[in-house]
């Protein structure tokens, strides 16, 4: 049985770009991670670690054809998909980008576009499992650079995706040889979020 678990990001750091063509399709384009930038999984105070992105994480999986989908909060019918061809990924300089051909007849489509030119669907997530990372607990927090991924979604998302925090935490355990009580630090985690704290 294989160690890896899939785990959610979100980037906030480059937002979605809705293009209405002409006919029956539709483009999004944006990227669902974004190379070099540090973000903070969990509160770095505890039991959080910041998280980088490494430039090349994703070419494994975009020469493997990994089949991904594009979702609504990692959720629901896909709007587009890699095999279908209506998903394209490529990595640039910046990151991971996200073009999309959707149909602008698709009922799902049509729930979805008064929400983005509202700016309501704004933010970028992308599903993965952490296929190589390294872990540095040298600083005054542990720093996760993730350097190859195999790939499942890249979706347009509401929120920060914190369900992938947990799993994450696993991957750390594993990673740095247990020590992490994970049962207290979801315990803790929930109880923030619930609190709103």
């Amino acid at each position: 049985m294989s160690e890896l678990q899939r785990e959610v990001r979100y980037c906030a750091l480059a937002p979605v770009e809705l293009r209405e063509a002409a006919g029956d399709q539709i483009n999004v384009t944006g990227y669902a991670a974004v190379f070099g930038e540090a973000a903070d999984i969990g509160p770095l105070d505890s039991w959080g670690w910041s998280e980088v992105v490494e430039r090349g994480a994703f070419s494994a999986a975009l020469q493997r054809g990994d089949d991904v989908t594009f979702l609504i909060n990692h959720r629901d019918l896909p709007l587009a998909r890699t095999t279908s061809g209506t998903l394209t990924l490529t990595e640039d300089e910046r990151g991971l980008r996200v073009d999309t051909a959707l149909d602008a007849s698709d009922p799902d489509v049509m729930r979805i576009l008064p929400k983005m030119r509202r700016g309501d669907l704004s933010k970028m997530s992308f599903a993965f499992e952490a296929e190589k990372e390294t872990w540095d607990e040298t600083g005054a927090h542990a720093l996760r650079t993730i350097q190859s991924v195999r790939l499942y979604d890249v979706s347009i998302v509401t929120d920060p995706a914190y369900e992938g925090t947990d799993i994450g935490l696993r991957s750390k355990q594993l990673a740095l040889g247990g020590g992490v009580d994970l049962h207290r630090r979801q315990m803790q985690m929930r109880m923030r979020l619930t609190s709103g704290g």
